[in-house]
């Protein structure tokens, strides 16, 4: 059985992320074609760290010694 080839993270510093703590995929960081995109999600990074998203399985996590601090 092939392995379908592991999405790095993509690090995001806190000033990326939304007043609420979040961004969205896809995103200008994700690097994804037209043709390859899904509908828009919302990923709540700030709170949890880091988020997966459940389409196209890309992980946005906060750099190391990033602090969101959003209310």
């Amino acid at each position: 059985m092939q392995q379908k080839p592991q999405t790095p993270a993509i690090e995001l510093l806190a000033k990326d992320l939304n007043a609420q703590g979040g961004v969205y995929c896809p995103s200008p960081q994700a690097h994804m074609q037209t043709w390859n995109t899904h509908p828009k999600v919302y990923l709540d990074v700030g709170h949890s760290g880091s988020a997966k998203c459940p389409y196209c399985g890309t992980v946005y996590a906060l750099k190391a010694g990033e602090h969101f601090a959003g209310h």
